[in-house]
């Protein structure tokens, strides 16, 4: 049977259940990541399960959120906890400085055909290289470090047809901007997109990794390209090539749908606030005035993307205009090395731009708030409200292309007025340096783990109970993103500290919601679609449960984020009739009753609204193995109880 990419990886890392769409099916995983904004809490629930030494081929730490370790000792001992763990447990420690995950993990580990699980949400960012690469929250790639296997939902697989060639001055990032605005953030539940066509032959690595980045705003389970000579050519310049396979679609695979994009009809386009998938032609909204551009983050900080920026600004002898603040971050340390050896470092200085550290920096609000009621644009792949520091500001997405016009006009201009598209190529050899990359200790005996005071003991929840009550605390629309749940930013430094971090949680929407959910011993959050879209970190789980939070009804979930509730002993619910959630308000009182057997005899628990009187169904959507999670009282209980890891 003729079988395509997506197919080929899945069914060879299957462990248990069968390659059937809708089922569940659990994968063996062969490579995690981790970093510091979720990797600390990782650790720790690593370190309970009581495993010795990780059971992957290759797992890595690495540090790229909070590097600035500013405003007190808390991130600093965090890294210094990462490093250690790392070096009794079998793990590669990447320093901070180094780079992002996504882009050092491209250069220097990724495999074609390999599985990757990571703690971040971005993590099919490997699927660039034919990875079959997902985000998941930290429990799961500690147990899956651990040995253990990781479960999903057997996905439909779409093709993504690429016709043509794309014209100058249109990049990759209109490519995933293009199925964004066809397809919206919900557009890819539950499916793998896996891209193909001609149109794929003039991508570099990098290229893809830009649209696989990306797929992660489509809600997708991840995307991948095939592995082929590109590839091969790629790592090769890595010094690599031994880490090359073929893997392409066999002639007459099947898709469960396909979707087709003629590149040489794409034009520059831009994402509009305040979702990646409000977008439109940069010609619709040319000449608004931008207060400023920021260019990096994993999805587009690799040489190319920054060369191209740093030519265009050189040939044209262009200055960054005097009302706008640009800056730069790249995505490694590799990548600064070769832009500081072609010469394109001193063209960004000498234009005006401002050089930040290789890291992900203003993308998570650390760093470059833009202006109050600002207009900034920026090569990253989220542009939530507030997520940038400024509740006020307008951020938009877009190429390097994009951004650098409107760095040299002070507002939104089609690149293609800039004249001759710079011509940017890899190199045949990147320059190597892994000295920043630190291997595990030989002998993890003579290893101390080093912990600081801020990192607090793991909360672990007591097992379901029959019946709970509780009140609404807080009822929410569509679209609710894990940064309104717990935001990032300067809220980072306590991940390791989830008292502390509790405090956050719904901060941006009701200041008093941890005080309130205290004070009631917690109690229910109703949602609307897609809640829990954006980053993959647990802690939007981890904190609500600290909180007491028993339940989150809502008209539908974002995959790692239920899974996350799940984990930890929070009952993501559904409604199953959408207008019933009409009929809760905040501060009705709430009951589910008979809840062990009621989820072990079918999909349905029935809902009492004991302030109005009245019943509604609930649909849980829950695997065998997910009930037992939930019994449980999340996984890390499951985990220990059923001998789940090696």
């Amino acid at each position: 049977m003729a079988k395509n990419v997506a197919q080929k990886i899945l069914e060879e890392h299957i462990v248990s259940g069968e390659p059937v769409q809708g089922r569940e099916v659990a994968l063996k995983i062969d490579q995690t990541i981790t970093q510091d904004a979720t990797g600390t809490m990782a650790y720790l629930q690593f370190e309970a399960m009581g495993v010795d030494r990780v059971k992957t081929e290759l797992s890595v730490s690495y540090v790229d959120h909070n590097t600035l370790q500013y405003g007190g000792f808390e991130n600093a001992d965090d890294h210094r906890f990462l490093q250690t763990v790392a070096a009794k447990y079998g793990i590669y420690f990447s320093r901070p400085g180094n780079g992002i995950c996504h882009q050092v993990h491209l250069e220097r580990f990724g495999k074609p055909g390999k599985t990757l699980l990571g703690s971040d949400s971005h993590t099919p960012t490997a699927g660039g290289l034919g990875m079959l690469a997902m985000g998941a929250g930290g429990l799961d790639v500690a147990v899956a470090m651990g040995g253990g296997p990781f479960s999903i939902i057997y996905p439909k697989i779409v093709l993504v047809n690429l016709k043509g060639k794309l014209q100058p001055w249109v990049s990759a990032k209109d490519i995933i901007l293009e199925l964004l605005r066809r397809l919206s953030v919900k557009g890819g539940v539950g499916k793998i997109f896996e891209y193909g066509g001609e149109g794929i032959k003039n991508l570099t690595v990098p290229d893809r990794a830009t649209i696989t980045n990306m797929g992660a705003e489509l809600g997708a389970t991840t995307s991948l390209f095939p592995s082929d000579e590109v590839t091969r050519e790629f790592l090769k310049a890595q010094g690599r090539e031994d880490d090359w396979v073929e893997i392409t679609a066999d002639t007459g695979a099947e898709y469960d749908e396909v979707i087709e994009i003629n590149l040489d009809e794409l034009e520059p386009l831009i994402a509009q606030p305040h979702s990646p998938d409000n977008v439109c032609k940069v010609t619709d909204i040319a000449g608004l005035k931008v207060d400023q551009v920021c260019i990096g983050s994993c999805t587009n900080s690799s040489y190319r993307d920054l060369m191209v920026v740093a030519e265009t600004l050189k040939k044209g002898g262009h200055k960054v205009h005097s009302e706008v603040s640009m800056t730069v971050s790249p995505g490694s340390r590799q990548v600064l090395d070769m832009i500081a050896h072609s010469n394109g470092l001193v063209g960004l200085i000498e234009a005006g731009a401002r050089i930040l550290e290789n890291t992900c920096g203003p993308c998570i609000g650390n760093g470059q708030s833009p202006p109050s009621g600002g207009v900034s644009l920026r090569t990253f792949n989220r542009n939530f409200e507030g997520r940038s520091g400024t509740k006020d500001a307008g951020v938009y997405l877009c190429s390097p292309e994009v951004a650098v016009a409107a760095a040299i006009y002070g507002k939104v201009t089609d690149p293609r007025d800039l004249g001759e598209y710079p011509s940017v190529k890899l190199p045949e050899r990147f320059i190597i340096d892994d000295s920043m990359i630190i291997p595990p200790a030989e002998d993890p005996s003579t290893v101390e783990i080093k912990r600081g005071p801020n990192i607090q003991p793991l909360p672990i929840k007591e097992p379901l109970p029959d019946e709970i009550r509780g009140r609404v605390l807080i009822k929410l629309g569509d679209n609710i993103t894990t940064d309104h749940i717990t935001p990032a930013g300067t809220w980072l430094k306590y991940r390791s500290n989830v008292p502390k971090y509790a405090e956050s949680v719904f901060s941006a929407i009701d200041p008093k919601f941890h005080e309130k959910a205290k004070q009631l011993h917690g109690g229910f959050v109703v949602g609307g679609e897609n809640y829990g879209q954006g980053s993959s970190r647990e802690h939007a789980a981890l904190c609500p449960m600290y909180l007491g939070i028993k339940a989150v009804i809502a008209k539908s979930f974002a995959r790692i984020h239920k899974d996350n509730l799940i984990n930890f002993g929070i009952l993501p619910l559904t409604f199953e009739d959408p207008v019933d959630y009409n009929t809760i308000d905040e501060g009705d009182d709430l009951e589910l009753s008979g809840l062990k057997e009621g989820l072990s005899s079918g999909d349905t628990l029935v809902l009492k609204n004991l302030t109005k009187g009245t019943e509604i169904k609930l649909k849980h959507g829950y695997s065998p193995r997910q009930i037992e999670i939930i019994k449980a009282g999340g996984k890390l209980n499951y985990t220990k109880s059923s001998g789940a890891v090696a």
